[in-house]
């Protein structure tokens, strides 16, 4: 199962042609309940054709990015099939809230309460029965069978690099390697590679070999890309499957050479535009959070601390400025000066702000910074000078984060747990690579969708 880049961010085709197929679903099950309350009254649907097709296209397009947003258009699902059906109702439910507040845009095509909740009823049956009636068929229509070339901690790598429901078929050692036939998933390198792949139907290879002066097979490699079998070298296994750059695979020429890193004025206008765009939209609809959240925080310190909390952060080509948060810890969380990574469980933040953290409520009044132009919506999280100064020593690449403007949210936040240590700053540094290699507008709304769920399930929160 092939997947294809939309803007320079991989997505797999098969849950691509899924979202378009429920697309449909969705659009189906609207006109269904349409023309079935107009029934059950006794009454003709009305002649307004135009304006119910652009309303169930609208109708759909929601759907699918509320399906998105939870979730559910990832080849894996994490908490099995009862997480999967939660998944689906909250999103449909999500969805028909957004297209409550859309209503008021079809003034004139009569849209009851009570055809939007049929909809709501047949959208979550038919969606629940698509599914499992593709996975009774065949439980792995949405994984792509790759096969691995080499042996060694590098294609073992790739063995256990199974983030999105990919079925690794197996492992062919070189006959150099031959020694460690005995890894798990081992098939014998003793017929043409193109026969194997043919065996074992594998749909790519991946030739997850380090040092490869003299050892690959290159004619028979050549045979498999003539046949249309997809050949992968890893690290662009890896920016293709989990959305990383692999620091321990990266060399400069792989940089240099690649694609991505394309930061145009044009690019950066369209960003700039649509940060201003979004933080105005999130200030009208959650000023009343905002305001609540202020209030609480100052209620819990009985009035005597500050609401806010300025802290120096490094942002755009290194140069530093000062992020605001609602404040989450006690005054005193660093009163010997000593900067310090917040941890799981840390017994410095507050009642309230456990709760802010967990639901990143604390990071609305950075909204602030992005209107100013400090931030970005989207982007890697800006750290403070000490941790930046003293991983900028030990990591190469790392100042390559600075070159775009920290943002709000961002790839790494998703992908990877709440930061709490330098190694964890060096793997999210993987996925802040990714995103600075491949940023595009598509991408950013991407992540911005994927946040819901963040926040909706309280995933990488401290």
């Amino acid at each position: 199962m092939r997947s294809i880049r939309i803007f320079r961010h991989y997505m797999r085709l098969p849950l691509l042609i899924l979202a378009g197929i429920e697309g449909l679903v969705f659009a189906t099950c609207f006109h269904a309940s349409l023309h079935l309350r107009w029934w059950s009254i006794g009454a003709e649907v009305p002649a307004d054709i135009a304006g119910v097709s652009l309303y169930s296209v609208v109708l759909a397009v929601v759907f699918v990015l509320s399906m998105g947003a939870m979730g559910l258009y990832e080849a894996s699902f994490r908490e099995g099939w009862w997480g999967s059906l939660l998944r689906i109702v909250l999103a449909v439910l999500l969805g028909a809230v957004a297209l409550a507040v859309l209503s008021f845009s079809f003034p004139h095509i009569e849209l009851w309460r009570s055809i939007l909740a049929l909809t709501v009823v047949l959208s979550i049956t038919a969606v629940i029965a698509l599914r499992l009636l593709s996975y009774v068929i065949k439980p792995g229509i949405f994984k792509r069978r790759v096969l691995v070339l080499g042996a060694g901690p590098l294609a073992e790598a790739v063995m256990a690099a199974n983030p999105r429901g990919l079925d690794i078929v197996g492992l062919v050692p070189l006959q150099a390697e031959a020694a460690e036939q005995d890894v798990p998933g081992c098939i014998p390198y003793d017929r043409p590679l193109l026969r194997i792949i043919t065996e074992t139907q594998a749909d790519e290879l991946v030739v997850a070999v380090k040092d490869r002066r003299g050892k690959l097979p290159i004619e028979e490699l050549l045979d498999c890309r003539m046949a249309g079998i997809e050949v992968l070298e890893p690290q662009g296994f890896f920016e293709r499957e989990m959305g990383v750059v692999k620091l321990d695979l990266l060399n400069p020429s792989w940089l240099m050479l690649s694609d991505g890193f394309r930061h145009g004025a044009m690019t950066m206008l369209l960003k700039r535009l649509f940060d201003v765009l979004v933080s105005v939209v999130f200030l009208v609809l959650l000023w009343p959070v905002m305001l609540i959240t202020a209030l609480a925080i100052a209620v819990e310190s009985r009035f005597r601390h500050p609401v806010f909390y300025r802290q120096t952060r490094i942002g755009e080509n290194g140069l530093p400025f000062d992020v605001v948060k609602f404040r989450s810890m006690r005054v005193d969380a660093e009163a010997d000066g000593r900067p310090r990574w917040a941890t799981k469980n840390d017994s410095r933040i507050t009642r309230v702000g456990r709760f802010i953290r967990k639901t990143r409520i604390d990071e609305l009044p950075q909204i602030f910074n992005v209107l100013k132009g400090e931030m970005s919506f989207v982007g890697p999280r800006p750290e403070r000078p000490e941790f930046v100064a003293t991983l900028a020593r030990k990591y190469d690449y790392y100042a390559a984060r600075h070159r775009v403007k920290p943002g709000l949210t961002g790839w790494a936040q998703l992908c990877y747990p709440y930061g709490s240590s330098e190694e964890d700053a060096l793997r999210k540094l993987e996925y802040d690579l990714y995103y600075v290699k491949n940023y595009s507008i598509f991408l950013d709304l991407l992540i911005l969708i994927e946040t819901v769920e963040v926040v909706v399930f309280g995933k990488g929160a401290v």
